[in-house]
């Protein structure tokens, strides 16, 4: 994880953002609760981490898949099985639907708290 830490110091040290929403279910898998936990490190190196729950998720009628963004113009989709296995990732050319997960990633940013309160609220108990 060291070099990933190093990274993300080096890049936001030249302006560049990482910013994610996670999405999660409640009560927090042990794997989602590690997750919030490793998130303190990569959020103290430059990244914004920020989470959202499912059920806050589809209230705001958010996407129930799993995607990136990179620079706002270049869309990966994610797919998992039904034990969410990693698949693999699907680019996305089609402007039309990168517009649609720029405006469901803004709209989830908006309703996401940041790690440190997300942490704090849920009593994470990290």
């Amino acid at each position: 994880m060291e070099s990933w830490l190093a990274l993300l110091r080096d890049q936001t040290a030249q302006g560049r953002r990482f910013a994610r929403v996670r999405v999660v279910s409640m009560p927090l898998t042990d794997y989602s609760r590690f997750g919030v936990w490793c998130a303190q490190f990569t959020n103290g190196a430059g990244e914004d981490i920020r989470y959202l729950t499912r059920d806050q998720a589809q209230a705001e009628r958010l996407p129930a898949h799993d995607y990136w963004l990179f620079d706002s113009r270049t869309l990966v989709r994610l797919h998992f099985d039904d034990e969410d296995r990693f698949l693999g990732g699907e680019v996305i050319e089609d402007p039309a639907v990168i517009v649609q997960h720029n405006y469901w990633r803004d709209a989830a940013w908006h309703k996401a708290v940041r790690r440190d309160d997300f942490a704090s609220e849920q009593h994470v108990g990290l």
